[in-house]
């Protein structure tokens, strides 16, 4: 009896011993589980939501293709501010991580990006680059609820929905701003104009130039239009500005076509001036392009890279030095785009464990509240509608690089 009772104490005792080091070994199977896994890179999705310690900043735009010369630009300009702010301390000590995603300026790749991104566990956009992409984004940004900051998508539904917000001018502005600065400064009062109408950067700037010009005292001589699938010889359109006597060409498209259009210019021997928006920023790095032809070429852009405040200064020898070239106003409008997220975060005392669409709705207010010293303008300010309310600057080409004005 003694001895039954003894086996069966015993039994007892080991039950209870193996449950003891089963408990304790689920726990410690439990932790390192979780270690494996964080090791490993996997996550659960509220931990990609919140980008777990980190805030997450997604960047889309054409970085291979015809336009890559915007998307790169942008690309590196942000990168640099990432790399400042991270250096500093991070947004309220908190780190930035930043992944660009390639859309070769076609909407449906843009989208494909933005979907990458989503995965990521991206929680703020800044982009896309083109006005295009960053349009089909925009719809899918707005019903996700994540705040978008394009540094360069100008096209006026580029800020279509309240989530969405801009670093440069919107078409309609700077096709405003450059009559109004061809007609304050006197530059001439006959002007001719050459633009795409098959694109909406081009068409939107012109529009708003045409009626603005008569408010500056501007006689538009000649409007002739082209269109990407008739884009390489401009020879009707110089005829006809040379023609009606015109003193200025004005060019609301991009640097690709503007390049053709100057050496036509120079083989037919008429010289008038030459005056751009910002898709002209790029002139001087086309292939095979003669820059004596873009001798006092003028352009509407926020940012000169011979400026000679600091801020610029700086900018510029750092990423001449990180990428061996002179940064262009899409550079700067990516380096303004992030350290404008920078302020409004820090406004609106965001976290990393925030999910995107709660930064999204802070960073709506806030976004209207701060105010931004930057290399595009000083006291850069947005209003609701997502636009910059910021001074137009304007340079001219001189001796081979670009001079503020």
């Amino acid at each position: 009896m003694k001895k039954s009772m003894k086996k069966l104490l015993s039994l007892v005792m080991a039950v209870a011993l193996a449950a003891s080091l089963t408990a304790c070994g689920s726990g410690k199977t439990s932790e390192t589980t979780a270690g494996e896994k964080a090791a490993s890179g996997e996550s659960s999705e509220a931990a990609k939501a919140s980008g777990e310690g980190s805030f997450k900043i997604g960047g889309i735009g054409p970085i291979t293709g015809s336009t890559a010369i915007y998307g790169q630009a942008v690309m590196r300009g942000a990168e640099l501010a990432i790399d400042e702010i991270n250096a500093n301390g991070g947004i309220n000590g908190t780190q930035i991580e930043y992944s660009f995603q390639d859309d070769e300026n076609d909407t449906e790749k843009a989208v494909n990006a933005y979907n990458t991104l989503k995965d990521w566990g991206m929680q703020m956009l800044v982009g896309t680059v083109t006005s295009a992409p960053c349009i089909a984004v925009g719809a899918e940004s707005s019903n996700d609820n994540i705040f978008q900051l394009t540094p360069s998508g100008s096209a006026v539904d580029c800020a279509k929905f309240d989530n969405q917000f801009r670093v440069c001018f919107s078409d309609p502005n700077q096709g405003a701003a450059s009559a109004q600065y061809i007609g304050e400064n006197k530059l001439a009062t006959k002007v001719a104009i050459i633009y795409d109408s098959s694109d909406v950067y081009s068409s939107g700037i012109h529009d708003k130039f045409l009626s603005e010009a008569a408010n500056q005292g501007i006689e538009i001589v000649s409007d002739e239009a082209f269109t990407a699938d008739n884009n390489t010889n401009f020879s009707v359109q110089l005829q006809k500005a040379q023609d009606s006597g015109a003193e200025l060409v004005f060019l609301p498209i991009y640097y690709s076509q503007a390049a053709l259009i100057l050496a036509q210019a120079k083989q037919m021997g008429y010289a008038p001036q030459f005056f751009g928006c910002d898709g002209l920023d790029g002139l001087l790095t086309v292939e095979n392009f003669d820059t004596s032809l873009a001798e006092n070429v003028m352009l509407l852009t926020p940012f000169a890279a011979d400026a000679k405040d600091e801020l610029t200064q700086k900018f510029v020898t750092t990423f001449k030095g990180k990428y061996g070239e002179i940064p262009n106003q899409f550079a700067a409008d990516g380096y303004d785009a992030v350290y404008a997220i920078k302020a409004a975060a820090e406004k609106a005392a965001i976290t990393a464990d925030m999910d995107a669409s709660a930064i999204c709705d802070a960073l709506k207010t806030s976004m209207t509240e701060v105010s931004v010293n930057g290399l595009t303008g000083e006291n850069m300010k947005w209003s609701k509608d997502g636009e910059p309310d910021k001074a137009p600057k304007a340079v001219k080409i001189v001796n081979g690089v670009y001079t503020a004005m």
